[in-house]
């Protein structure tokens, strides 16, 4: 099968076939049984197995061993991939001064990994440029052809509209209104699909991380800055204009300080590390970054560990607005300070107990909603951007 008939079948979303519901499925979720992709499309057994049948016979999924881009997720059960052979999926994450390019097939394998610096305040031209040549001198080195390229995923560090535009670019200003599609498609030829970072860490943890099957839950990022995602019947809800899981820029004070966004009293302001990292710095006579501080704090320091519990208590609070409007059965905590596991979740979860409607004591066990810390906090919109390729979410060209 050709890339182009592969594209169309997970591009035409409401192709009703038993192969297409069945190469949609392994798209999304890599190597997986008869049985779940029975769960998945609910269709009969005896039409996925003449579906497989066919799909082989045209050499676009293969039997394989659990296939896991982001390692360590296996099944033990037989199970079913799409050919490594039938496309390659590009991610690009365009973050504070560096771009981070990732390449997988569609059995969801990684094929390369690749940072490239550019400095602060990049121009997008220069951005555009610069993965261009990466990723085609890349492609190159690992032997994949750039014309077995099924489309390209971009990861954004702010706002992106459902249209592709950048809504807000307080981390990156110099790209404030670029349009995504219009900017990498030409210069890739290829299909663009594009979303902000939290809505990409979202799809990473539900395509390989701890929401794997969760159809409903909300992504709670605590960093330099505070963001989030909301999924429901297993789709990112983005909203009408891309804002969709700002938590970071709920307003708990209106008198308050004067957040990047223009607005006063944001969540972000106080529930973000940089408070604490700001007062940690002082204390310690000299600058600290992110990871020194949380490295500081999950190995005891006790300065570190009351900033952190502060911090988490701040957040706890954010938390409970979001818990009294949604509800969800699960919320994930992404972001760096989740790698300080423990030391944050155990007072971020004691303060959203006491800032939430409906408390723990109150409800059944099936009732009550999970807080857990993220799989990938780290490299998770990454992830998620070759992720948007294979989910075919938040398609621009």
């Amino acid at each position: 099968m050709s890339r182009d008939e592969l594209q169309s079948l997970l591009d035409d979303v409401n192709a009703d076939h038993a192969e297409a519901r069945v190469v949609r499925v392994l798209s999304e979720r890599g190597a997986v049984s008869a049985n779940e992709i029975a769960r998945a499309t609910g269709l009969a057994r005896s039409t996925i197995s003449q579906a497989l049948a066919e799909l082989r016979g045209a050499d676009v999924i293969v039997e394989a061993a659990s296939a896991d881009l982001a390692r360590g997720v296996g099944r033990p059960a037989a199970s079913f991939a799409l050919n490594p052979r039938a496309g390659t999926c590009l991610g690009l994450h365009l973050s504070l001064d560096e771009i981070k390019l990732i390449a997988a097939d569609v059995s969801h394998s990684v094929i390369f990994e690749k940072n490239v610096a550019l400095g602060r305040d990049y121009a997008p031209a220069e951005a555009v440029e610069a993965a261009r040549v990466a990723l085609r001198e890349s492609c190159r080195e690992a032997g994949v052809a750039w014309s077995s390229v099924i489309g390209v995923g971009l990861s954004f560090s702010g706002p992106v509209a459902p249209d592709g535009r950048v809504q807000r670019a307080s981390i990156i200003p110099t790209w404030a209104g670029v349009n995504l599609g219009e900017a990498f498609g030409p210069a890739l030829e290829r299909p663009i699909f594009a979303d902000n970072e939290s809505n990409c860490s979202a799809i990473a943890e539900m395509t390989w991380g701890a929401a794997i099957g969760v159809e409903d839950f909300v992504l709670f990022k605590i960093d330099i800055g505070v963001g989030g995602a909301i999924v429901a019947n297993g789709r990112v809800l983005t909203g009408i204009a891309g804002a969709g899981g700002e938590f970071g820029h709920m307003t708990l004070d209106p008198q308050g300080e004067l957040c990047r966004c223009g607005n006063r009293g944001c969540l972000e302001l106080t529930a973000s590390l940089n408070p604490a990292i700001s007062v940690a710095s002082r204390l310690a006579g000299r600058p600290l970054g992110v990871d020194e501080f949380i490295e500081r704090a999950a190995a005891g320091d006790v300065g570190c560990r009351r900033l952190l519990a502060d911090t988490a208590e701040r957040a706890g609070r954010g938390l409970g607005m979001i818990g009294a409007i949604l509800n969800p059965g699960l919320i994930l905590i992404g972001g760096r300070a989740a790698l300080a596991g423990e030391a944050l979740l155990r007072p971020l979860i004691a303060s959203y107990e006491r800032h939430t409607l409906i408390k723990r004591e109150e409800t059944p066990p099936a009732q009550r909603v999970r807080i857990e810390i993220a799989k990938y906090p780290r490299n998770h919109a990454l992830l998620g951007a070759v992720a948007l390729v294979l989910r075919r979410h938040g398609r621009l060209s």
